[in-house]
């Protein structure tokens, strides 16, 4: 996708145009533009500024590249209000399509696996703002937690809470353990989830001051909780969750925005 930057809103303005060009598939944006045409339908809005591919557009770059509302109305020849509307719209929209934990796990029992892991989506925070700092990390964020198959697709991303929030109080708050422990599902989780409960499988602490037999366990343990990284490097191939300029209260709309997207087939 080609995005022009000299437009009837930007001529006459300080820009050097560019060829830039969005690394999504063009199903996904038509797929996201026909959930755009579901919405403008059942709301009986007959005419926008952007078409429904443009706003699906608009939206795709926001998260993919993490440029600006001024950037993106100078891209698409609109307002930079114009394009925060668009692009606010179009969470909405793809956050209602986001599955719920009980959703997530449906089809789901006993002798089945996941994996279980929290990550720090960073922040731009000053240090007083104690509750965004992580000690683990080093650096101001929100907490998010993902259940993945042990292919490493993800099937599950929480909401985002202040990046203080220990991983197994946020697995806890989220309803991550007892949903885990209802349905008899094994979890492979890292040490931050010990006493958890009975379905979870943590490694021991010290294992090399310990039998051979605790050894092979973490190593087996560490093997098969490695592809769930995967879940998190394709929530991290949007930008702007590497850094999130935004409100922090607005990350768990994002998060869960580029869920459905991956759901759509994305690769990431």
């Amino acid at each position: 996708m080609v995005i022009p930057l000299i437009t009837p809103a930007t001529e006459g303005a300080l820009l050097v145009p560019y060829p830039a060009t969005l690394d999504v598939s063009h199903e996904l944006v038509e797929h996201v533009a026909w959930l755009l045409h579901e919405h403008r339908r059942a709301r009986s809005i007959r005419w926008r500024k952007l078409g429904c591919f443009q706003q699906a557009l608009l939206t795709l770059v926001h998260l993919r590249k993490n440029e600006t509302f001024s950037q993106l109305g100078a891209g698409f020849g609109i307002s930079q209000a114009t394009a925060w509307r668009y692009v606010d719209e179009t969470l909405d929209v793809l956050v209602s399509w986001a599955p719920s934990l009980h959703e997530a796990l449906t089809g789901l029992g006993e002798g089945d696996h996941v994996i279980v892991d929290g990550t720090l989506i960073p922040t731009d925070r000053i240090h007083a703002d104690e509750p965004y700092y992580s000690q683990k990390h080093k650096k101001h964020g929100m907490n998010v937690q993902v259940i993945a198959r042990l292919d490493g697709t993800p099937l599950w991303f929480s909401r985002a809470t202040p990046g203080r929030t220990h991983d197994l109080t946020a697995a806890r708050a989220h309803g991550i353990v007892q949903a885990c422990l209802t349905r008899q599902i094994l979890v492979l989780a890292d040490r931050a989830y010990q006493g958890a409960g009975a379905t979870f499988r943590t490694p021991y602490y010290h294992h090399r001051e310990q039998p051979e037999h605790y050894q092979r366990f973490n190593r087996d343990h560490v093997r098969l909780r490695v592809p769930g990284e995967r879940a998190f490097a394709q929530l991290k191939s949007w930008r702007l969750l590497r850094r999130a300029r935004c409100s922090t209260l607005r990350i768990s709309t994002i998060v869960q925005a580029v869920h459905t997207l991956l759901t759509c087939g994305y690769p990431g």
